[in-house]
């Protein structure tokens, strides 16, 4: 196990007979470690029962909870410490892009609401990446300087999350010093649903990763953002990464990179590659009914993600697109682009199916732009390309 329970508190779960239906547990102050109060309370109501969390609780510990058909009214806040030398290590490893997490939240029938706050009290690892400049798992392979996740829905099932917010995420920075991080990633889970959620952070406002199925999103609020994306995909030779069947509408994006995003990696010739060289697809997505605003690039294609023109000309991505949809997005781009360009689908390998109605972007200043590379056929998009 990754956490230590005091004796006494070992003895005293042994006394219980019966479990609780509702437990309270009440932070103990002055910066104190709560987290042996909370994993008592997880574990004596890990079933059939409702935890009220309503104070201020300092975690210095993981927590790796498991619970069915329970209710946590988060009221209150959890903070966890800013413990680096403990927390870098000692977090759940997640697998992907060698993530780790604070709080791994397992189970079925959860929920987990009430209008508080998680407090991931990431200024420490932001100034520590200013120092360094080691951005440690973030996109890559190394855990030498492991930024946890807030909070990971895992292994679970009928998982509801709402009126929650989420602060000071050390996570997923690559280039950013001193930043906020994703709002939602989406990791091999199927039939997720997020809706109204507000959002103010520099990278990805939702991140559709791996094996991510059967996922509606509707009514966000982003700014600042990387955009709502695709991916990235296609990152390790010899993984198969799917994305599939995702709806997303309503979103207003202020102030960002990206609009709607697909991102994947090129391909490669090492089997042993984690810079791309990934199989798999992206299938049946559509994008609608988006408000744009000040965004670098409302609609975006990468499929030489993070990968040089001359590796990507060599070794075109294997994972394939096909079937996206754009509909009815509006807006403004910041201009930052030469040639006024709004939009820009550069496909290493033939995309097929690509649509786009009721497209109605433009530049602070002159003449929309629409660059486009091996789409097939183009005649399913209502703006004109310009060939890459």
């Amino acid at each position: 196990m990754l956490f230590t329970v005091a004796l006494s508190l070992l003895s005293l779960v042994t006394s219980v007979v019966a479990l609780p239906k509702s437990t309270n547990p009440q932070p103990l102050g002055r910066a104190q470690d709560d987290s042996p109060a909370l994993i008592y309370a997880f574990s004596v109501c890990s079933n059939k029962a409702t935890i009220e969390l309503p104070g201020h609780y300092t975690v210095g510990r993981v927590l790796n909870t498991t619970l069915t058909d329970v209710d946590i009214n988060l009221t209150g806040t959890i903070q966890y410490t800013a413990d680096m030398a403990y927390w870098s290590p000692a977090s759940i490893f997640l697998t992907y892009q060698n993530a780790t997490t604070f709080w791994l939240l397992s189970g079925t029938g959860i929920t987990l609401s009430g209008g508080g706050t998680i407090d991931a009290n990431g200024q420490i690892w932001w100034e520590q990446f200013a120092r360094s400049g080691n951005a440690g798992v973030a996109g890559g392979s190394s855990r030498t300087f492991s930024r946890p996740v807030p909070l990971t829905v895992g292994f679970a099932k009928d998982v509801l999350v709402k009126d929650i917010a989420i602060v000071n995420s050390p996570f997923w920075l690559p280039t950013i010093k001193t930043a906020n991080s994703d709002g939602w990633d989406i990791y091999r889970s199927d039939h997720v649903t997020i809706k109204n959620s507000w959002i103010n952070n520099q990278d990805d406002c939702v991140s559709f990763k791996p094996n991510s199925t059967f996922v509606d999103v509707q009514n966000l609020w982003c700014n600042g953002s990387h955009g709502i994306s695709v991916g990235s995909l296609g990152q390790y030779a010899g993984e198969t990464d799917i994305v599939a069947n995702v709806f997303v509408k309503n979103i207003t994006m202020l102030n960002a990179q990206q609009g709607a995003r697909i991102k994947v990696f090129g391909g490669s010739n090492d089997t042993q590659f984690i810079s791309g060289g990934g199989d798999g697809y992206v299938k049946n997505i559509t994008f609608s009914d988006f408000y744009i605003e000040n965004t670098d690039t409302p609609i975006l294609i990468d499929q030489c993600y993070m990968t040089t023109a001359a590796q990507c000309k060599a070794y075109p991505a294997t994972l394939r697109i096909s079937d996206v949809h754009y509909i009815n997005i509006k807006g403004t781009s910041s201009g930052k682009l030469t040639n006024g360009t709004v939009v820009s689908i550069k496909c290493s390998q033939n995309c097929t199916g690509i649509t786009a109605v009721g497209t109605d972007l433009r530049p602070p200043n002159g003449t929309a732009t629409y660059l486009c590379s091996h789409i097939t056929p183009e005649t399913g998009l209502d703006f004109p390309c310009t060939e890459v």
